[in-house]
């Protein structure tokens, strides 16, 4: 199985997109390209949801009514256990009083990660057209149209190379020896 999250991570790295809806933030894959648990709160106690647009100009919150309302979902609330996102476009508040990050997005190598939180098997949340909508926008968003997908790759120069720039002959070879 971690052969297949291997595959997916190089991917992601090289170019291709990712959308992680709802209970995915438990995946083996999201999990590894963040980098912690993705731990949060959660309660399924048929929650009014409001998804607040905090970012109206990014190309996802194109369309969306602004709240959203969902009347009934499972709720997340926060802390959400993830790194600081590169954008936050949604942000979700439920009956409870709680909120939660329910919209965000991060980049990982030439890939883009959506994470959009509303969603659950016991509640129809995707017949709603204001989820569908997020989720259609997102896939047009995450998609990278390189000519070739390939990881990035860290250069390491020499040096007097990288000030002067004389001599240059390409990076350096990893050498295990030079870091000891």
């Amino acid at each position: 199985m971690m052969y297949v999250v291997e595959r997916v991570h190089r991917h992601v790295l090289a170019g291709m997109g990712l959308i992680v809806l709802h209970s995915g933030h438990w995946s083996k894959i999201f999990m590894k390209l963040m980098g912690t648990t993705c731990t949060l709160r959660w309660r399924s106690e048929h929650d009014r949801e409001l998804v607040w647009t905090v970012d109206p100009t990014h190309p996802i919150a194109e369309g969306i009514p602004h709240p959203m309302i969902i009347d009934e979902d499972e709720m997340y609330g926060e802390h959400f256990d993830v790194p600081t996102p590169d954008e936050l476009i949604f942000l979700s508040s439920f009956s409870g009083g709680e909120v939660f990050r329910s919209g965000i997005t991060y980049r990982r190598g030439y890939g883009k990660i959506f994470y959009f939180r509303p969603g659950d098997q016991d509640y129809p949340t995707y017949h709603h057209a204001g989820v569908r909508r997020v989720i259609s926008n997102a896939a047009q968003w995450a998609a990278t149209y390189r000519p070739e997908r390939t990881t990035p790759t860290l250069l390491r120069y020499n040096t007097e190379d990288f000030y002067s720039g004389h001599g240059y002959q390409g990076p350096v070879e990893a050498d295990c020896d030079d870091h000891e």
